[in-house]
C-alpha cells in the first residue's frame, strides 16, 4: 500500500515487483537511482524505469498500486505520492554504451528486490547527461553516487575512452568524490 510516508526506495521496489510479476523487464535509472545510492543527498522528482514494454502492459501492471496515466502516455501519477513514474523507452544506454536489462543485477533492499542500475552505471548515466545534454547538476549527482558507493573506476575510464571523453574528467570526478567523502567522516 502506498501512503504519503512511502519512501522513494520502497516505492521503487513496489513498482519493480509489480512489473516483474507481469513479466515486464524494467530497470530503475536516472535521478531516482542517484537518490537511492546517495542516501537521498539528491532528491529525485520521479522514478525512471527504462523498458520497451508497451504502454498498456505498463498501465495494467501498476494500476493495482493506484497509478494512473498523467498526460504523457509513459508517465503515471499516484494520489498518495509526489513522485511521478516514467517509463523511458529502451534500450538501457549510457551514451554510446548499451546494457541488457538482464545484465543488471537485482539489488536486495530492505523492502525487497529491485532491478536498478549499478552504482557504476549510475555514474555513467550522470556523466552521459553531463556531457551530451550539458546538464551540470548531473556532474554533482555523479560525485554524490561515487562518494557513497563503491564504483568500478576501470569501467568508468573505459567508458570515457569509448565516448571520446576526457580521462582527466574521470580523474577530477574521482578526486572530488574522495574529497567529499573525506568531509563526511
Amino acid at each position: 500500500m502506498i501512503i504519503r510516508d512511502t519512501t522513494l526506495e520502497e516505492l521503487a521496489v513496489l513498482i519493480s515487483q509489480a512489473l516483474s510479476a507481469r513479466n515486464i523487464v524494467a530497470t530503475l535509472s536516472g535521478g531516482s537511482a542517484v537518490s537511492i545510492y546517495a542516501n537521498n543527498e539528491y532528491e529525485s522528482a520521479d522514478l525512471d524505469f527504462v523498458t520497451s514494454s508497451p504502454h498498456s502492459a505498463l498501465a495494467n501492471a501498476i494500476k493495482p498500486l493506484g497509478f494512473r496515466p498523467s498526460g504523457n502516455t509513459r508517465l503515471f501519477e499516484h494520489p498518495n505520492t509526489e513522485w511521478l513514474v516514467e517509463f523511458p523507452p529502451g534500450p538501457l544506454a549510457f551514451g554510446l554504451t548499451s546494457v541488457q536489462h538482464e545484465d543488471v543485477p537485482v539489488l536486495a533492499t530492505r523492502y525487497g528486490p529491485l532491478r536498478i542500475i549499478t552504482p557504476t552505471l549510475s555514474v555513467l548515466d550522470r556523466l552521459a547527461a553531463y556531457y551530451y545534454f550539458k546538464d551540470n547538476p548531473s556532474w554533482d549527482q555523479a560525485v554524490m553516487v561515487a562518494k557513497h558507493q563503491k564504483v568500478n573506476w576501470a569501467d568508468v575510464y573505459a567508458w570515457a575512452e569509448n565516448e571520446n571523453q576526457s580521462r582527466a574528467d574521470v580523474d577530477r570526478l574521482k578526486r572530488q568524490a574522495s574529497s567529499d567523502a573525506g568531509l563526511r567522516t
